[in-house]
């Protein structure tokens, strides 16, 4: 086949020097040009796959429902070699099988599609298929519920044979079953096809329920008899190396596993209740340590403020938020910036998240003594230029980190906060003082994540004049700058969208998740501010002198511009006067 990347630049859709620099990329990392494309962004998937098909001058098939696909078409072609040619079964007319391909041109794909439709003396015809039409129809082999159901089957006729599953030599046995194994190994990996973030794996009166985080919000998955829940939470704890017969208090491990063809890290914690141990596994997924700040939502204002905040020789940078909103990440985006090979960057997690290729990553270890503080003692003698502490929990770590930033170091940590200006009270009550916070602090960030609308189903809201008007007072102190950041222009009207739902969000109405900030900058009003005596009003009263965009502000610039619901940012920022109008 002729390259796609020549066919590219003959086109213009790129010049003769991005392309150069492609077919380098895919020389060096062994990828088909087609991921480096996509990787890359420079064009959308069906686009890329229309030439694709016009090059091989093989029919692109865009238009197929795989819950369509009959299970006994989907047996036609094994999995494994589904897996491994990207080929698929997409439908039976008569004696003519059709074959989706991701790589047609692949003379070993061929040769299975051939071998595989002669076995079942079918004639067979080949088309062009996108990954991702390829990845949903994969799906079909068979479904969570299938699959733990014949799992469950085989483990019940072990169990029927032993009068219980008590003792701790007997758990370990049946963990180590491959019924259990299959139980444990196929709700992770549905959850990683779900894109889910947890698992939560609970005891409830006389069965187990399995649910999965998916942006944010918790969904029932499927239900398990109660009987095998020592299996399962024992299967889990070998995985990541806990004490098996330890179930009265709470466990921490991690392991990983192969999924998608990517290394997933499962963090696990386990916590004893009055029916059993309840087990919630963390999906940790490589990439998501790698974003930009527009991956994350930090666009206008935002962005340019935590840019000039990253550049300064020294100080503190704190991402405050409740848990699981998503502060871990945005230090990550900004050790990225700030990871060169000039300089020792140096953290301590607890635990690590995401490995940063070239950053020193340590985990903090309370049971034997290393703590946020004592580890950051012994960092300060590494010679690090970027510190990264997890969490400032205590007065100690406080004042070890105001120390760090105050001879000559980046600091980068999270504190538990409701907004950005709370971080200043909050460091004073952990005893740094007030004349050393200006010195040292650089920008707080406050955060909290919310669903973003699915693009292909989205509708406009008609508004009503309360929520017109709630739009424009919010927005009201923004300067026409601030708003030209965003890309939005209040005279040309406002345009908000709500969810429907379709097949492409599985019928929810949102895919993923961004974040919605605000960023409070050092500046030397706000400064001589902190040195005298202040209130959190004067605090606030700053921040609006500095037009810093506030969480609900930059949630609502995100609904002018089609990214999020007004319904999702009331309902993360904290407005329920305005969430029952709805």
């Amino acid at each position: 086949m002729k390259s796609l990347i020549k066919e590219l630049e003959r086109r213009k859709i790129i010049n003769s020097e991005l392309a150069a620099l492609l077919v380098k990329e895919v020389n060096v990392s062994k990828k088909s040009e087609e991921e480096v494309i996509l990787e890359e962004k420079i064009l959308p998937e069906q686009k890329l796959f229309e030439i694709k098909s016009e090059l091989l001058k093989i029919p692109l098939k865009l238009e197929v429902d795989p819950q369509a696909i009959a299970p006994e078409v989907i047996r036609l072609i094994p999995e494994e070699a589904a897996t491994h040619y990207k080929i698929v079964p997409l439908a039976l007319r008569g004696n003519l099988l059709e074959i989706g391909m991701v790589h047609p041109e692949d003379i070993s794909a061929q040769e299975a599609a051939r071998f595989l439709a002669k076995e079942h003396n079918l004639d067979y015809k080949i088309y062009l298929i996108t990954p991702s039409l390829f990845l949903e129809v994969k799906k079909r082999y068979s479904s969570l519920r299938e699959q733990i159901s014949e799992a469950l089957t085989k483990l019940e006729k072990e169990v029927e044979k032993e009068v219980k599953i008590e003792t701790v030599p007997k758990v370990e046995t049946y963990a180590e079953e491959a019924p259990v194994s299959k139980i444990v190994s196929v709700i992770l990996k549905h959850a990683i096809e779900g894109k889910a973030s947890d698992v939560h794996i609970e005891p409830i009166k006389n069965k187990i329920r399995v649910r999965f985080r998916v942006d944010g919000v918790l969904y029932s998955s499927l239900f398990l008899p109660l009987n095998v829940l020592s299996a399962i939470v024992a299967r889990i704890k070998i995985l990541a190396n806990l004490k098996i017969d330890e179930t009265r208090i709470p466990q921490d491990g991690k392991f990983s596993m192969q999924a998608e063809g990517r290394n997933i890290d499962i963090r696990v914690s386990t916590f004893p209740t009055t029916l059993g141990e309840k087990v919630a596994l963390r999906i940790l997924d490589p990439t998501m340590g790698q974003k930009s700040f527009e991956d994350l939502g930090i666009i206008g204002r935002n962005k340019k403020v935590l840019e000039e905040a990253a550049r300064e020789p020294f100080g503190t940078i704190l991402a405050t938020g409740p848990t699981g909103s998503g502060k871990t990440t945005t230090l990550y985006a900004i050790l990225n910036v700030l990871n060169k090979e000039s300089v020792n960057v140096v953290t301590i997690e607890d635990p690590v998240e995401y490995y940063i290729e070239g950053v020193n990553q340590s985990n903090v270890k309370p049971e034997i003594g290393y703590t946020f503080a004592t580890a950051l003692r012994s960092i300060l003698r590494q010679d690090p230029d970027i510190i990264m502490v997890g969490e400032i929990r205590d007065e100690e770590t406080a004042a070890l980190a105001t120390h760090a930033a105050l001879t000559g170091h980046i600091l980068l940590s999270t504190l538990h906060t409701t907004d950005s200006v709370g971080a200043i009270p909050r460091l004073v009550d952990m005893g740094i003082k007030p004349f050393l916070i200006p010195a040292t602090l650089r920008a707080v960030i406050a955060q909290r994540l919310v669903r973003k609308l699915c693009q292909d189903c989205k509708v406009p809201l008609k508004l009503d004049s309360s929520l017109r008007d709630f739009v424009l007072n919010t927005l009201k102190n923004l300067s026409e700058n601030i708003l030209k950041e965003y890309g939005i222009d209040l005279d040309k009207g406002i345009e908000i969208y709500q969810p429907k739902g379709c097949k492409a969000c599985n019928f929810k109405g949102f895919i993923g998740r961004t974040g919605i900030f605000e960023i409070l900058r050092m500046t030397e009003s706000l400064a001589s501010l902190i040195r005298s005596s202040f209130s959190l009003k004067d605090l606030k009263k700053e921040a609006e002198k500095q037009q810093m965009v506030t969480m609900l502000q930059d949630g609502v610039l995100k609904a002018l511009k089609g990214i999020t619901s007004l319904e999702e940012v009331i309902r993360v920022a904290g407005l329920p006067e305005f969430v029952d109008e709805w």
